[in-house]
């Protein structure tokens, strides 16, 4: 009986939210708002946008979806509409209707006109994204070249989590000798050169392509409206950290946000592994890592490492 009751109770509590958000939605369309000065947390795959993303989900200032967004977003722009080249977007492929789309999908799921959000291919879509929302806050996470390759390595033996949506690829994966079979994360120019590549090419040429998109596109940024944060100051000092964060977006920090990330490290944000620095030294993945940083030298020097 209680079984049934939770059923019931989950099923109830799942048309109303349905029936929420088409009231939402119906209010919008009154007005037609475009979303106010969202942010939007970008990095590379397994760079602790996640944790970033959780976090600035607590403010109530904010809406939060409290999920990724790559279905959405690629709902929009299909790769198929770029020949499956990259999930890159640039400024035109941002239009009016686009705008209005958006503003009122996150508006409808979240209550609010100002919003965060977070997905693995939207570093690679700033452009696109500034041209939709101007007043939009970015927030780039970085993380040495090190534990960011051990991580999207670890990453890349894991395809029933971050190869979901590239069943439809149309090429045939044999990374690391044939032995990983599905494309993770996303597509950057130039990824069918790595098709038959060892995990830790592939692993570099991702972290190398995201990071440098998003380096570039920072330089054509409005004052104020981009915040960059290393990985590992979280680590060191996460309360002086999302501080630093939370008033780069104009965000309040408070007793209560305070409370929440001193203890924030204790939250196991889809991490592989113990949160520490450094720690792809002692891992299984050193003599790859140490083969491959070299080639993500000059990026990883760009990013201040």
């Amino acid at each position: 009986m209680n079984a049934f009751l939770t059923k019931v109770g989950k099923t109830l509590a799942w048309h109303a939210r349905r029936v929420q958000r088409g009231a939402r939605s119906v209010r919008w369309s009154l007005s037609r708002p475009p979303a106010q000065r969202p942010v939007i947390v970008v990095g590379c795959s397994r760079a602790g946008t996640t944790l970033v993303y959780k976090t600035l989900s607590e403010s109530r200032e904010l809406g939060t979806l409290q999920r990724e967004t790559h279905d959405y977003w690629t709902t929009l722009h299909p790769p198929s509409d770029k020949h499956w080249d990259t999930h890159a977007l640039d400024a035109g492929d941002a239009s009016p209707t686009d705008r209005d789309t958006v503003s009122r999908y996150f508006y409808s799921g979240t209550g609010r006109h100002r919003w965060v959000d977070k997905n693995n291919q939207n570093g690679l879509c700033v452009p696109y994204l500034q041209a939709l929302f101007p007043d939009a806050v970015f927030v780039f996470v970085k993380r040495s070249p090190g534990d960011n390759l051990n991580s999207l390595i670890e990453g890349w033996r894991k395809p029933d989590e971050f190869a979901t949506w590239s069943n439809d690829l149309p090429a045939q994966v044999a990374v690391e000798n044939g032995t990983l079979t599905q494309w993770c994360f996303f597509l950057a120019d130039g990824w069918r050169d790595y098709l038959n590549a060892p995990v830790e090419n592939v692993a570099a040429f991702q972290y190398k392509a995201i990071n440098q998109a998003i380096l570039d596109a920072k330089a054509y940024m409005p004052a104020g409206q981009w915040v960059e944060v290393f990985y590992e100051d979280f680590l060191r000092d996460p309360v002086a950290t999302f501080r630093r964060v939370f008033e780069g977006c104009g965000l309040d920090f408070d007793a209560r946000l305070q409370a929440h990330c001193a203890d924030v490290l204790d939250i196991p944000y889809n991490a592989f592994s113990e949160i520490r620095l450094d720690k792809w030294k002692d891992g299984r993945n050193r003599e790859k890592i140490e083969r491959v940083l070299p080639q993500v030298a000059d990026v990883a020097a760009r990013m201040g490492y």
